[in-house]
């Protein structure tokens, strides 16, 4: 038994799917209460592990998991014999059970947040520079395999300084929110959006045939902004400077790829002779 909990903690600590961990729970609750059916149930009723289909003549008892703040997780709950009467080793057995539960939920929880953290942007939900780089290494290795290309997109927001300037950085990060979401609502579910600075994003366009593809992406992405953003009373109009670059045409490596489409977006921005920083507030 002692080794059965073992084993529950190294997948607890490694990379063990939650619900295998809580059905392994489970299994040895249920060993330890003489096979009485074990399972999870989540704080408004749902089922982390099936339950038993028929609990007649049984009597369901259940134990609060929560968390180390107090928060309710949902309870440990097994079915025992009516006319068992309760007892220390049937307690013991459902408050260990719903102590490794609570343990495996919340480390899955904390791990799940770590790794978003790690590949996402806190502020504007889209993917980080460290996300963006890596899904390039993914396209490069299929689009080598299956001779394609991608598109990468870069954009910087023109006069951003302004907004942080004149109205606080409150409003300057609402200000990127907007443009993330409206920016995200233009792209296929398969492309990826990504922040890599401060009023800097990239967009990773896959399946594309020509350079064409990709400019009408940009010409989406970049009418996405023309609508005026409302923040507290407040209406800014959006621009930005955008460049591209095509793999492997421009770029055969990931160092080279990111140059060049960072290097279109900045000549495109120096182009806007008669575009003024102000031209941003509404």
């Amino acid at each position: 038994m002692e080794r059965r909990h073992s084993l529950i903690l190294e997948e607890i600590n490694g990379n063990g799917p939650l619900p295998a961990i809580l059905l392994s729970i489970a299994d040895l609750v249920s060993f330890r209460l003489g096979g009485s059916p074990s399972w999870f149930e989540s704080k408004d009723g749902a089922c982390l592990v099936e339950r038993p289909r028929d609990l007649r003549g049984l009597n369901i008892v259940r134990r609060e998991m929560h968390t180390g703040s107090g928060t309710l997780l949902g309870f440990m709950a097994a079915a025992l014999d009516q006319n068992a009467e309760s007892d220390d080793h049937q307690n013991e057995a459902l408050s260990r059970g719903a102590r490794l539960a609570t343990l495996a939920i919340e480390t899955r929880r904390l791990y799940a947040d770590l790794v978003h953290r790690s590949e996402f942007d806190q502020l504007t939900g889209a993917h980080n520079r460290f996300s963006l780089e890596k899904h390039i290494d993914g396209l490069i290795e299929s689009a080598k395999a299956g001779d394609s290309c991608f598109g990468l997109i870069y954009l910087d927001l023109d006069g951003f300084k302004q907004v942080n300037d004149v109205y606080g950085h409150h409003t300057g990060d609402r200000y990127l929110e907007h443009v993330a979401a409206r920016l995200q609502g233009r792209l296929r579910s398969h492309d990826i959006l990504a922040r890599v600075g401060g009023d800097e994003f990239a967009a990773l366009i896959s399946e594309v045939h020509t350079r064409a593809d990709v400019e009408e992406v940009v010409h989406r992405l970049n009418s996405s902004l023309h609508e005026p953003i409302l923040i507290e009373n407040n209406t800014f109009i959006a621009a930005a400077s955008f460049g591209y670059a095509l793999f492997p045409k421009d770029g055969a490596t990931k160092d080279s790829l990111l140059a060049a489409a960072d290097s279109a977006m900045y000549s495109a921005k120096n182009s806007k002779r008669s575009v003024r920083e102000t031209s941003i507030l509404g």
